[in-house]
């Protein structure tokens, strides 16, 4: 059964996915990130490139003919037939989770301080808890009192 995380209150979705995309080869894993908006997933790549001075992720689109043998994929669609373990979704697409999340071992959920974004989150975490699947949390950053 896939194992699903959610990564809360994050400040910068694209920012924490190129993170996370620099631990994720680090530890030697392989991951699918996705994003139903193109553009935005246009601007993730981008700063793959230029988030750190020091570090390179590998990554090219799911298409590409090098996609096998790099790390790191993305993607505006969820492959059906994943070769990698790890699926992380870098935007808020609705209250359903993600499609074919399921044949992945682990989807993380990436998160934001906004309302909206949260409202979403909820109603998908309510989709997992009532099918059972195994739901672990990780707080990224406390949010700013609204003061």
């Amino acid at each position: 059964m896939t194992r699903i995380d959610f990564h809360f209150n994050l400040v910068d979705r694209l920012d924490y996915g190129c993170r996370l995309a620099r631990k994720i080869v680090r530890a030697g894993e392989r991951a699918v990130f996705w994003c139903p908006d193109h553009s935005l997933l246009a601007q993730w790549d981008t700063l793959l490139w230029t988030f750190s001075n020091t570090d390179f992720v590998p990554h090219v689109r799911i298409d590409d003919k090098i996609a096998a043998q790099t790390p790191i994929v993305f993607s505006a669609e969820a492959p059906e037939q994943p070769d990698r373990a790890i699926l992380v979704s870098l935007a808020a697409q609705s209250e359903q989770p993600t499609v074919h999340f399921s044949r992945f071992e682990r989807l993380i959920e990436l998160v934001s301080t906004d309302p909206a974004d949260r409202a979403l989150a909820r109603a998908r975490w309510r989709f997992y808890r009532e099918r059972g699947y195994p739901i672990h949390t990780h707080e990224v950053a406390t949010p700013r009192s609204a003061t």
